[in-house]
């Protein structure tokens, strides 16, 4: 169990000291949820701080439970999607990538995401619950050509991270607590508040001391 999103960062940093002042190395984070720990992380290590846009694809009948994931380039569906609509998807991967889209330019503006290529990526959220989400982020980082991809996360159900740590992209899995009785989350945080989009962008603008459009 965390206090919060800033002790969970804490202790994954303590993890990933062999990375620090690494001139090769960056945190890449999920928002919104993950970017509170990644700015801890980064702020730590002293790399920059980055994000990857990606975000589930909820079943028709209960929202919460993801069937798969969508970036703004890729598609991931898991077994739990076979008996939904192809308009239910079509429809909702559409959805998102307009919100994708959105978050994009509030998050950058006109400034240009740093490039991963030949990078050591750290890849980090506040937790890991389906998998879908953070798959397709990997996927989405992998396609970008860096030199590592170090995913780091504070829970996430046994079965969930066992597969991360089989996917042939993924160099090293670091995750604190993978517990059987697994629902959500946030039953592993006693502080766990919805992440805004004004807090995303001044925590990258903190780490990077960039100029980033509200």
């Amino acid at each position: 169990m965390f206090k919060d999103r800033i002790e969970a960062g804490e202790q994954l940093a303590n993890k990933l000291l062999e990375y620090k002042n690494n001139k090769k190395a960056i945190v890449v984070t999920i928002p919104r949820g993950g970017l509170p720990i990644g700015h801890i992380i980064a702020k730590k290590l002293n790399v920059p701080l980055e994000i990857v846009l990606s975000k589930k694809i909820g079943h028709p009948l209960h929202k919460e439970f993801a069937i798969g994931a969508v970036t703004l380039n890729d598609i991931i569906l898991s077994e739990d999607a076979r008996d939904i609509s192809n308009s239910y998807i079509d429809s909702e991967t559409s959805r998102i990538r307009d919100i994708l889209k959105k978050r994009q330019d509030m998050y950058y503006g006109s400034i240009t995401p740093t490039s991963l290529k030949n990078k050591t990526v750290i890849l980090v959220d506040d937790g890991v619950a389906t998998g879908q989400t953070l798959i397709s982020s990997i996927n989405l980082i992998h396609q970008q050509q860096p030199s590592q991809i170090i995913v780091a996360l504070p829970v996430g159900p046994p079965s969930v991270i066992a597969k991360i740590k089989n996917m042939s992209s993924v160099n090293n899995t670091i995750c604190l607590l993978t517990p059987f009785n697994f629902h959500a989350v946030g039953q592993f945080y006693k502080e766990f508040y919805q992440v805004d989009d004004s807090e995303v962008i001044r925590l990258l603008k903190e780490a990077n001391q960039k100029t980033i459009k509200d």
